[in-house]
Order: structure tokens, then sequence, then C-alpha cells
């Protein structure tokens, strides 16, 4: 009898018990003692579960009768184990088993272990390598498409710090749009510097895609009001209503266009008020008294008098022809000044002043010559709303 280890927990026990007083395997006729590395195991496991050799079938018996007869001598067990291992080890080279001592077997299993670590290792470097550059090569081409549409110089100049093994072909297309935007900059800070609308349209036609454009339009608006309000005539005003349909001043410059052209008297506007009064003069001359009131309002302030009608005005022309005044002629040298005011949405007054001159002949033969200065005023209607006439003494 021997005390040995047991293959289902490891408590110590005799290879003759029925079973293990601990887990209640059965032991005895049941376990068999590897003939190579001494493992006590089952008999119906196929190997040893330590050195995974399988016990030759002739060989089996043997091994077990001599595990029973080492079985009371537990002091010459280790010497009886390498006496088993011997004779099986003679037995298996006699039925051609395999003899190769396990540490053999090891070392050539480390080996192998080895070869295969090293090769795993070698194929996942690669594989990480492999992803590694595309990875970079993705980056750097996301960088060069970003880089190109960008209008910073900085951004160029940091893909081209970053990117030292980057691509030939990239490295010139950056460089050169580098070289482009920071003549841009030097021409838009001399343009700018300059403060001359040549210089500022020259860079515009030049740089047509540069950020700055709308910038140097501003520019260009700016220089253009302030000559337009400068010289404040009518001309320059439409010159810069043309010129920037959508400046940033062009409500300020239609609202001053209107107003100097509400001020301003037209060729036309001259000739209206000129007619009228050279019909109501005329009127007097002939003494034609529809043609007297035809540009005359309901109520004028007519020589001082207020609310003056028409009918006050034909008086006035026949107190002029006296008992001893054959004829009389009254001529308008020209000259009008004419002052024009808006009194409504385009709705203009004006205030006239202009010479006339007054040729009387009476009937003993001579002559009388007068001069007076005339002024009125003439609504948006065309009709005289107020005359007054002041004689010039020589």
């Amino acid at each position: 009898m021997a005390i040995i280890k047991c293959p289902e927990c490891g408590h110590q026990t005799s290879d003759k018990a029925p079973v293990c007083p601990s887990c209640g395997v059965e032991i005895a006729g049941k376990i068999v003692k590897c003939p190579y590395c001494g493992e006590i195991y089952f008999k119906s496991e196929i190997v040893c579960p330590h050195c995974h050799k399988a016990i030759p079938a002739d060989n089996e018996g043997n091994a077990a009768e001599r595990l029973r007869n080492n079985a009371g001598n537990t002091d010459t067990s280790t010497s009886t184990e390498v006496a088993v291992v011997k004779d099986n080890a003679t037995a298996l080279t006699e039925t051609g088993g395999n003899t190769a001592p396990d540490a053999d077997n090891k070392k050539k299993n480390g080996k192998a272990t080895l070869i295969v670590s090293i090769v795993i290792a070698v194929i996942v470097l690669g594989t990480c390598l492999y992803f590694y550059n595309n990875a970079k090569s993705d980056k750097e081409q996301e960088e060069y498409e970003f880089a190109m549409r960008s209008e910073d110089p900085t951004i160029l100049q940091t893909y081209l710090n970053n990117f030292k093994d980057a691509p030939q072909a990239h490295v010139d297309s950056i460089t050169a749009h580098l070289e482009r935007l920071l003549k841009e900059d030097e021409e838009w800070t001399n343009a700018v510097v300059s403060g001359s609308k040549i210089a500022l349209t020259d860079y515009i036609k030049n740089n047509p895609d540069s950020p700055h454009k709308q910038e140097a339009l501003e520019k260009i608006d700016s220089i253009d009001w302030a000559q337009c309000v400068k010289l404040n005539t009518e001309d320059s005003y439409q010159m810069y209503v043309d010129a920037h349909s959508d400046g940033r001043h062009y409500e300020e410059a239609m609202i001053a266009l209107k107003k100097i052209k509400s001020a301003e008297v037209s060729l036309d506007e001259k000739l209206v008020i000129s007619n009228i009064f050279h019909n109501f003069f005329v009127s007097i001359n002939t003494k034609d008294e529809n043609g007297l009131t035809a540009n005359i309002g309901e109520f004028v302030n007519f020589l001082g008098k207020q609310d003056a009608t028409k009918s006050d005005i034909i008086s006035f022309m026949h107190k002029l022809y006296k008992d001893d005044i054959e004829s009389m002629v009254w001529s308008l040298p020209g000259g009008y000044d004419i002052q024009k005011k808006e009194i409504g949405d385009e709705q203009y007054e004006y205030d006239t002043t202009f010479m006339a001159e007054q040729d009387v002949n009476k009937t003993d033969g001579t002559k009388v010559t007068n001069k007076y200065r005339i002024n009125a005023k003439v609504d948006p209607d065309g009709k005289i709303t107020d005359f007054a006439m002041t004689r010039i003494v020589e």
C-alpha cells in the first residue's frame, strides 16, 4: 500500500482505499501511474494529464502491478518510480514507442513557440505600421486640401512645417499658393497705405478673388462719397449714385440730390416763369383783360393790397392809361433771378425778381421811359400769388 494524492482533489490517501475520504471518488483499481513523469491519474483518461503521453496497452498492467508492489515501501518510492520509467522506456523502445526525453520535447516546443511568437509579432508590427502610414497619408491629404482652399498664409505655412516629407507636388502647390497670398498681402498693404482710389482699383483688378475685395470696394465707396460731399453739386451726387447703386451712402446721396434739384431751377422752369410775366405785360400793352388775368391766382398780394382779386388787377391796368397817354409799351430785358422752394411733395414755389421798362408816348408828342424792379411769386400751378413793383430813379 502506498500513500498517493487523489487525482480528483489532491488529498492524500491510500492507493488501496476504495474511495477518497475527502471527495469520495473511487481509488482502488481505478488509477495508474505514468511511467514517464510519475503522475497518478485515472485509468479512464487516455493520456497523462501532466505530460500528455499515453501508456502502451501491454505495459499498462505492468505499470499497475509495479504500483501495487511498491505500495508497502514508501521510503523507496522514488527509486521505484525511476525503475518504472526506465522499464516503460525500454518497453516503448521495443514496441516502437516515442523514446524522446521530455526535456528535449519541451525544448523543441519552446523553440517552436518562440518562432511563432516572433512571426506573430512581426505580422502585428507590420500591420500597425501599414495602418499608421495609411493614417498619416490620409491626414496629409486632408490637410493639403484644406490648406489649398484657405486664404490664410498661416495655415499654409503650418502645413509645410508639419509635413516636411509630403509629396513634392503637394509641397510645390502649397508653396506657390503661399507666395501668391504673401504677394497679395503686400499689394493690399501698399494700396491701403496710399489711400488712393487708383491703387485700390488696381488691387481689385489684379486680385479679383482676394478676401480683401469687399473691403477695398468699401474704401473706394468712402473716397467717392467724401469727394461728392466736398463738391456738393448735382453732378457729383449723380455720379456717386450711378457708380454706387449699393453703396453705403446711396440713400444720403439720393436725399442730397433731390434737395439740390429742388433748389435748382431747370431751363424748362425758367421758360415757364418768363412766359407768365411776358404775357402779363403784353396784355397791359394791348389792354387785354383776359390775358392779363390768365395767370393770376384767385387771391393775390398785388402792389401791397392783400387778397386782391382779378377785378383789382384789371382796374390797375386801366389806371395806367391816363388821358394824356397815347400809348404804352412794357418790355422785359431778361435776367430773371428765380429761387425755387419745395412746399410739398415735389411741389415748388418760385420767388422771382426781374427788371421791367415802361415806354410811355404822350399826346403832346413827348416820350417817357421808366424802369421798375419786379418782385413776384408763382405757385406750383403757375399762378401769380404775389406782385410788387419798385420804380428805379436814375
